[in-house]
């Protein structure tokens, strides 16, 4: 019998602390951080150990503290510095196959708890269904995901809602997508081991011929994370939040 320990180390508790470790630029976290505090939905996806559940932590750190937080999780590895926060845990069925706790249940009752915010740790199956029906009513989230890209991450998530039953196409799924999603966080490990932001995409809530619409806020250019031409959706967010989205992603040099 094999037996696997997973063991979650959290090394980062907030996006300054990433700032300081390399992960990703201050320009880059200075508008993470409107972004999750304007009610934004964010996907963070990247490859296995590319550090997607340490930024989702440290977003979930920029939540503005008068929120209410549901966390759906299969293990608890989310730890959100907030003082109303309610944490649940899939579980696995007994012996008898009774009594298991799905990830897409703990989705729907995260509806009926008065959420201000829910974050989904990892999705991986038919749950992403919900977790959109969820993000669409209005009620801002946040995710992981593996992916390879941020575009990849968009289509995969146009992908997983198809396993929850064949009533569910994509003519449904995709707009349900772009109108969901507003931005795509992407990190990768480097060949030094180094955890690193490689992209950041918005996500305007248009889609065309069965493809959801992309732009670039932020890109790798030569090994460095900059800003690119793309704006995120919703500025009139930004604004009732109180930032100034134009000073956010005016043209910098900062590091």
């Amino acid at each position: 019998m094999a037996v696997n320990i997973r063991k979650f180390v959290l090394q980062a508790h907030s996006l300054d602390e990433l700032v300081d470790g390399g992960t990703l630029t201050a320009q880059a976290a200075r508008f993470l951080e409107a972004a999750v505090a304007a009610g934004l939905n964010v996907l963070v996806s990247g490859g296995t150990q590319a550090g997607k559940t340490t930024l989702l932590n440290c977003l979930c750190a920029a939540i503005p503290a008068r929120e209410r937080v549901i966390t759906c999780e299969e293990v608890f590895e989310l730890r959100v510095p907030l003082p109303d926060v309610v944490a649940m845990q899939t579980r696995q069925p007994n012996l008898e196959g009774a009594g298991e706790i799905p990830l897409r249940r703990l989705v729907k009752e995260a509806l009926r708890m008065r959420p201000s915010r829910i974050v989904v740790g990892e999705v991986r199956q038919e749950e992403c269904l919900d977790l959109l029906i969820a993000l669409n009513s209005g009620l801002p989230g946040m995710c992981t995901l593996h992916a390879n890209s941020a575009r990849e991450a968009v289509v995969k998530t146009c992908t997983l809602p198809l396993l929850a039953g064949d009533n569910i196409g994509h003519a449904f799924v995709v707009p349900t997508v772009a109108a969901s999603v507003d931005l795509v966080v992407h990190v990768a490990t480097e060949p030094s081991g180094q955890r690193r932001v490689r992209e950041i995409v918005a996500v305007p809530g248009r889609a065309e011929d069965g493809v959801v619409e992309l732009a670039d806020v932020f890109t790798t250019r030569e090994g460095r994370l900059v800003r690119a031409e793309g704006f995120p959706p919703h500025p009139e967010r930004f604004a009732a939040a109180g930032f100034d989205l134009a000073a956010l992603l005016q043209a910098s040099t900062w590091s």
